[in-house]
């Protein structure tokens, strides 16, 4: 399974919050740039670039995002605040490997299908999950589809894979939700990327049993609760 470490950007830094709260930062690292290239310098793979004004309706870290992908030379998927194809093509011209996208995937589901056909293997669609239910606009409303329903929407089309958040979990370290990442994994063909409570490597074993392709850790590894020097962001069972 491949650990990808989260780079969330607010106001141009480097953050980490707990349960998605503004009011509720726990890291804040000043220079997000530098952060990615300690993360690629290290030789991890893949880095997971999120623009959390973006997401929220905030404001925007574009400027800052564009370095981190110069500097990330293909080795990093963006999400926060794409919209439609014109957020995307962006991200993609500038040197992304993947774009995420949530609310778009189920507010304008037609225009999510164009995009994944036009960009096949390239968008990876977020499902965020609370008690259940589906998220959307950076986890501040809920999606009227049932999770179920949308998981067989999504399955006709050529996504890179599915990230599922519990954000329930989020940024707090307690523990993972396996039962919900597992009950994504067995009704899609699409690779799962889980995240959300990563603590510890117990953690990260419960997700790979439950299916996760990939994990993406915040919290832990910028706390030291996980060990930053994984192998090349593999983790091995």
């Amino acid at each position: 399974m491949q650990v990808i470490p989260a780079i969330d950007v607010r106001a141009g830094a480097c953050v980490q919050l707990v349960g998605g709260d503004y009011a509720a930062e726990r890291v804040r690292l000043p220079d997000p740039v530098a952060v990615a290239g300690r993360w690629l310098d290290a030789g991890w793979p893949l880095l997971h670039v999120v623009d959390l004004d973006a997401a929220t309706g905030r404001g925007s870290n574009a400027e800052t995002i564009a370095r981190i992908l110069e500097r990330a030379e293909g080795r990093a998927q963006v999400g926060g605040g794409v919209r439609g194809r014109a957020d995307a093509a962006r991200w993609f011209a500038l040197g992304a490997a993947r774009v995420v996208v949530g609310s778009l995937a189920f507010d304008a589901p037609e225009s999510l299908a164009a995009l994944a056909r036009e960009f096949p293997d390239r968008v990876v669609v977020a499902a965020d999950v609370r008690d259940g239910a589906l998220l959307a606009g950076g986890w501040t409303r809920k999606v009227a589809e049932p999770l179920e329903a949308a998981l067989t929407r999504l399955e006709e089309l050529p996504l890179a894979a599915l990230l599922v958040t519990a954000v329930h979990r989020e940024g707090r370290m307690r523990g993972v939700d396996g039962p919900l990442v597992a009950r994504v994994a067995g009704a899609t063909r699409h690779p799962v990327i889980a995240a959300g409570g990563i603590g510890s490597d117990e953690d990260l074993a419960t997700l790979a049993l439950a299916g996760a392709a990939a994990a993406v850790a915040g919290m832990a590894l910028y706390t030291g609760r996980l060990e930053p020097s994984l192998t090349a962001g593999e983790w091995i069972p």
